[in-house]
């Protein structure tokens, strides 16, 4: 789907009029956005969306998309980098779930056991470790539904 019709389905759902009053645009540039672009137009990108999406391609940095996910209650995952070999071996991929688990608890028994409580740092600490999980276990799932652990055949 591509960015435009994102947006016009949102912006049609939510109004353009209610949209643009809030976000103190014009309901021009909103219905703009939402214009599918030509071939001929140049590279550079027209609408919010274009333009994350740019900047992340552009750094090879996906700390805008993480940060987005968090302020939606959400978590970005990358999906796992295709395997040269046509399969991975199963007990690597649980080795590293194990290894990101185990950090977790590190963190949450070094945070908890010097003073029985946790510090905004240390839950700062536990919050790393926790998406590190979250990510090893997600690119793990995702490897199981491509095949990636399957014997070569």
């Amino acid at each position: 789907m591509e960015s435009s019709q994102v947006l016009k389905g949102i912006l049609s759902q939510y109004g353009f009029k209610r949209a643009a009053a809030e976000l103190k645009l014009t309901q021009s540039l909103l219905y703009k956005w939402c214009q599918p672009r030509d071939a001929d137009q140049d590279a550079r990108a027209e609408n919010p969306l274009e333009r994350v999406l740019q900047l992340v391609k552009l750094t090879g940095n996906p700390a805008p998309l993480h940060w987005l996910c968090q302020q939606c209650d959400g978590f970005y995952v990358s999906n796992p980098m295709p395997m040269n070999a046509p399969s991975s071996p199963v007990l690597l991929a649980t080795q590293q779930l194990l290894k990101e688990f185990s950090e977790l608890l590190q963190a949450v028994s070094e945070s908890y056991t010097t003073d029985s409580a946790i510090t905004p740092e240390e839950a700062a600490r536990i919050r790393s470790e926790w998406e590190q999980l979250k990510t090893a276990a997600e690119r793990f799932v995702v490897g199981c539904e491509r095949g990636l652990y399957e014997e070569p055949g």
